[in-house]
């Protein structure tokens, strides 16, 4: 039998402990897209990289684990199997940032996801003051069964359950419920720009591309320069991925990495973002794998926007060797730029869709799946 004592400070715990989950697992699960980025962060680290194609579904799986988690501790359903799962996953955690902060040192380890930055250290001390008090609560249910539920545990099971996967699956399918980054709606983009180039940022014109390529044959990846030519080899090398490459912060880059260039203008990305009216950025992550639906909704917007006498562009991170336009099956030729492939996934949760500026300022954003300003 638990003493008095006991049982007050497993209460206390089981509290801060679930609302911490609930916090942690919420604010992840609303960006899912970000998630996955850091996973594939952590897999690119590891040396692990072939397991990318899942970091989606790990992703969501992940922080609806941790939601759930923390909604089953607060409302003490099954808590000694909870503290089981607690605890091995914080054993994990707490070993993984201790790496992150030492021998293979990450910038941030992502546990908030991006609504608090913390570094591999402040994670690692947080995650240092949970483990007791996760431990605190297996002490004190240790006795209870671990696999037989009641009947309202199990209806709060598979509540939470259907709650916290749905979060995530929902976000993944439009955008974000809550958006914590820079290029929220609201936001100038090209203002945010210049104020961030007058702290002391590099200018855009000093940045350069840099061209990742798995090849073909033997599944390693490259990096190239915009004018190295072997990148070129259709054959040998299929492209992954297009970033920026400069020396500033993580919190400057995603804004300071925004570049808006093709191989015939160069750095267009004053003259595109200051335009007054309506201007409609379609982004595109590949071109070969846009949907036919998706296609159906982007020749849409081309014909909205042509309606209206706005201004619409094509944004991707796929290299453009020479000028390129893409008409999405209308009428209008749709001029293409190139932009980092991070800044993309930063500014638009989604592998394609539109972004809308009234007068420089993001007025909306839409996931491919859910375009319906032109139904």
């Amino acid at each position: 039998m638990a003493s008095k004592g006991l049982k007050l400070a497993s209460n206390i715990c089981r509290v801060i402990v679930g609302v911490c989950f609930i916090f942690s697992g919420f604010v992840k699960a609303v960006d899912p897209w970000g998630t996955a980025l850091k996973v594939n962060e952590y897999l690119s680290i590891y040396g692990i990289e072939w397991l990318s194609p899942i970091s989606m579904v790990f992703s969501i799986w992940l922080c609806g684990a941790e939601l759930m988690m923390g909604l089953m501790l607060l409302f003490r359903v099954r808590t000694r199997l909870i503290s089981i799962f607690a605890l091995v996953s914080m054993s994990f955690f707490t070993i993984l940032t201790f790496l992150s902060a030492t021998w293979i040192p990450v910038e941030d380890c992502g546990c908030f996801g991006d609504a608090l930055k913390l570094s591999p250290w402040e994670t690692f001390l947080k995650n240092l003051i949970i483990m007791p008090m996760v431990f605190t609560i297996w002490y004190r249910y240790r006795h209870e069964k671990i696999l037989v539920f009641k009947r309202i545990e199990i209806v709060l099971t598979v509540l939470f359950c259907s709650f916290a996967m749905g979060v995530g699956t929902y976000c993944y399918f439009r955008l974000p419920l809550i958006d914590f980054l820079p290029y929220k709606e609201g936001a100038n983009i090209y203002e945010m720009i210049e104020a961030q180039h007058d702290t002391g940022s590099e200018d855009m014109s000093e940045e350069e591309y840099v061209l990742v390529y798995r090849n073909k044959r033997t599944g390693k990846l490259r990096e190239f320069s915009i004018d190295d030519k072997e990148w070129q080899n259709e054959k040998k090398w299929e492209w992954v991925e297009t970033r920026v490459d400069n020396e500033v912060s993580p919190v400057q880059t995603l804004v300071s990495e925004f570049l808006l260039s093709d191989p015939e203008l160069g750095n267009v990305t004053q003259e595109i973002l200051t335009q007054k009216g309506y201007l409609y950025m379609i982004c595109i992550s590949r071109f070969d794998k846009i949907g036919e639906k998706c296609n159906e909704r982007l020749r849409a917007v081309v014909e909205y926007a042509e309606q209206q006498g706005a201004e619409v562009v094509c944004l991707t991170p796929q290299p453009l060797r020479e000028p390129r336009y893409e008409n999405f099956g209308s009428d209008l030729d749709v001029r293409c730029y190139n932009i980092d492939a991070t800044v993309m996934k930063t500014m638009l949760r989604a592998e394609n869709g539109v972004v809308v500026l009234r007068d420089g300022v993001i007025e909306a954003k839409y996931n491919c799946r859910k375009i319906d300003f032109v139904e």
